[in-house]
């Protein structure tokens, strides 16, 4: 192409881009319309030959985090301290995630989430689970952490057993405190298994490689689970920890939920430093789903959370 014709071709097609007249346009005749906001309720991981999965069962919107959370604190301490981590001091989510453990032998669900009936915007485990692979009657075992609404309210559903197959494991402790207050829910919802329940002690094991951590604090007989397989290993920490920031970087602060403050507190200085120093993650059961994080010494008397990304997939 000579050097005359190469101008020609560029100054008509420069023409042809600078004439408004020469293009075409059609006018849109549709949007695509708002869909609303959508986040994940189902997430799964192996652990060594096991395979763990988390399920979103909900959230509630409360006011806070003070006073729950630093309930013995100023309120603009707490509120500095949310600001500091880009949250609102006037608001918060607290979610509800319920663990799944696959051995290949074994489906064991820990905690067992909210009824549904009582709170609206939680309460969806078994559809949940539906979504992630799993029927009710796959479940084997149903280990209860503790007593607390949110952990027992999906046991029964109409009336009936929510998971048909499961036995129960939850501590002597944890049933005889809330049998003895004839507390409503406990009555209901876990005393009707009471021939299916063992009852779990220090040195025992729900099945080989998931073993009871004593926790106590947020209720007399709140545990917590160590999981292990092929040398992988993991924490299930329940209600250890409420709040990603305010309880993991002031654990001393108390927190409305906890039956026993100071013993609450020392179960999490207790359990996140061990996991701080063995560097291994853990599912909180109110943490940021899919709850699954790490924590690491602050080196001011709490610890820093950070969320688990591919580091479970290696």
């Amino acid at each position: 192409m000579t050097d005359f014709t190469r101008r020609t071709t560029l100054a008509a097609l420069g023409s042809a881009l600078a004439a408004p007249a020469l293009i075409h346009a059609t006018p849109a005749t549709a949007k695509a319309k708002m869909m609303g906001p959508v986040r994940p309720t189902h997430f799964r991981f192996p652990l060594g030959d096991f395979e763990v999965t988390t399920i979103f069962d909900g959230a509630v919107t409360l006011n806070g985090p003070h006073p729950i959370f630093g309930e013995d604190q100023f309120p603009d301490d707490v509120a500095d301290l949310a600001a500091a981590h880009n949250l609102p001091s006037d608001k918060m989510e607290i979610g509800f995630t319920v663990t799944l453990v696959n051995t290949g032998s074994e489906l064991i669900l820990f905690d067992t989430g909210n009824d549904g009936t009582a709170r609206p915007t939680a309460g969806k485990l078994r559809a949940r689970m539906a979504e992630a692979g799993y029927k009710p009657s796959d479940v084997d075992i149903v280990v209860l952490t503790h007593f607390h609404g949110d952990h027992i309210g999906g046991m029964m559903v109409d009336g009936k057993p929510a998971f048909p197959n499961a036995r129960y494991v939850t501590t002597a402790k944890e049933y005889d405190h809330w049998v003895g207050q004839e507390h409503a829910l406990t009555m209901k919802n876990v005393v009707p298994f009471a021939e299916e329940m063992t009852f779990i002690r220090s040195g025992g094991s729900v099945v080989s490689g998931i073993d009871p951590v004593a926790a106590n604090g947020h209720t007399p007989g709140h545990t917590v689970y160590h999981v292990e397989s092929a040398g992988k290993r993991l924490l299930i920490t329940a209600d250890t920890a409420n709040h990603f920031i305010a309880s993991l970087e002031r654990p001393d602060w108390h927190v409305k939920f906890d039956m026993d403050k100071e013993g609450a507190a020392a179960s999490r200085k207790k359990v996140f430093g061990m996991l701080a120093a063995d560097g291994i993650p853990f599912i909180g059961y109110h943490m940021p789903y899919p709850s699954v994080g790490y924590v690491s010494d602050n080196g001011m008397g709490g610890f820093t959370y950070t969320a688990a990304s591919y580091q479970l997939f290696l």
